[in-house]
């Protein structure tokens, strides 16, 4: 094996390590949960509560992965702001009957706001954002109790949840009853029909991007172990694709997300405005020299965590089914964890939206899988807190090695 060859390996092992160790994680599970005859992880059913279950992780990750890279900074105040944006969905279209689409819009004005509101003092009055959004999460949880007086609103509306809780393609219950075999059928040639799609895309985006940075004279991978990767992505692609339509199909939460971790994957990686993220975050300083608007990036990146924790709540309110006072308890600890499991600096300027949804991922997984094994809650919060303990180990560690070189 030549030099070239063997750096190039490693150095894609470093980069994928978190996606390494989610499969063996997934792995794991799966040999554990079949030797107890527990069923299977690997279940269609149980794989599509996996994606219904951990997308506003994987939103609000998103949108803590922004603020984390600003320079560590973190937003305590996702999971208050979920409660009281949900309290207020709930309110205008249950209670006040409300256009759902007006309602939505709504909601999102007033996350905006929110988050607007945060910035303004994090950004501009320059007030830690540690102190800010704890402010928050106990303004935004106290508002959420008095917009519902301490009450749950429930049900919500058969055309609210299709937004947010149907699957594709919609199969209606008399074709089911008439044909459950032509229904399944159906369900399934259209999941990988969109699999397939969507593999077609992911490769010739990433052959394009390939393409510009060999114009640009930028260091690229071996062909061979390119192609590796590609056949690999688009293999666990279609792989999801077939169990989730052995089972329901396409559930539209999963589109919504792919949406959302796309366009900030775009944003953060491919436009100026996203590399000031990680400007500011590698060096204050020298971005503020560079003439980049530090207060302005600040403000944006907490503008934008009040959005998706908006979009977060209207898509808890779905899963639920209701508005309640206690929705959104530890929602800003998981997305935290998400970010640092998924390789983000604890010191910022390091991180990507794909780490990210891997540390999301990888969380969903140790939920489900412990809790199908029956382990108890308190040990489940125990091994997460002790994951993500060893996220930051790691990460400290590799900064001391590289500033040591």
């Amino acid at each position: 094996m030549s030099s070239s060859t063997s750096y190039n390996i490693r150095r894609i092992l470093k980069n994928n390590t978190m996606f390494i160790a989610l499969v063996v994680v997934m792995l794991l599970f799966q040999v554990l949960i079949v030797a107890t005859d527990n069923g299977s992880l690997f279940a269609p059913s149980n794989i599509t509560n996996i994606i219904n279950q951990n997308a506003y992780v994987v939103i609000l990750a998103t949108g803590m992965l922004l603020c984390i890279l600003t320079g560590g900074n973190i937003d305590l105040s996702v999971g208050s702001i979920v409660a009281f944006v949900g309290a207020i969905a709930g309110t205008l279209i249950v209670n006040m009957h409300w256009n759902i689409y007006i309602a939505i819009a709504a909601c999102l004005i007033v996350g905006i706001l929110i988050g607007a509101w945060h910035g303004m003092w994090i950004a501009f009055v320059h007030i830690p954002p540690f102190i800010v959004t704890l402010a928050g999460m106990l303004l935004w949880r106290g508002a959420a109790l008095i917009v519902l007086n301490g009450l749950t609103i429930s049900p919500m509306p058969d055309n609210y949840l299709t937004l947010f809780s149907s699957y594709l393609p919609s199969v209606s219950q008399q074709m089911l009853d008439a044909d459950p075999d032509k229904a399944m059928a159906l369900t399934f040639a259209v999941t990988m029909i969109v699999a397939a799609v969507c593999c077609v895309v992911f490769v010739v985006a990433e052959l394009l991007q390939r393409g510009a940075k060999r114009r640009k004279g930028y260091e690229t991978t071996a062909a061979g172990l390119f192609i590796a990767r590609l056949v690999l992505f688009c293999a666990v692609i279609l792989a999801v694709a077939a169990l989730l339509g052995q089972d329901k199909g396409i559930p539209v939460i999963l589109i919504i997300v792919a949406v959302i971790v796309a366009a900030y994957a775009y944003y953060t990686q491919n436009t100026v405005p996203g590399r000031y993220l990680y400007a500011l975050g590698g060096n204050a300083k020298a971005a503020q020299l560079s003439g980049v608007n530090t207060d302005r990036v600040m403000f944006f990146a907490y503008t934008n965590m009040g959005f998706l924790s908006a979009v977060a709540a209207l898509v808890c309110v779905a899963r639920f089914n209701s508005a309640a006072p206690t929705a959104g308890n530890s929602y800003e600890m998981d997305a935290i964890g998400s970010c640092f499991i998924g390789g983000a600096s604890a010191y910022g300027g390091t991180g990507t939206v794909g780490g990210a949804v891997i540390g999301a991922i990888f969380m969903g997984v140790l939920n489900n899988g412990m809790s199908i094994l029956g382990i108890d809650s308190n040990w489940q919060k125990a091994v997460k807190g002790l994951v993500l303990l060893l996220a930051v180990f790691f990460d400290v560690v590799s900064k001391k090695r590289k500033s040591s070189k």
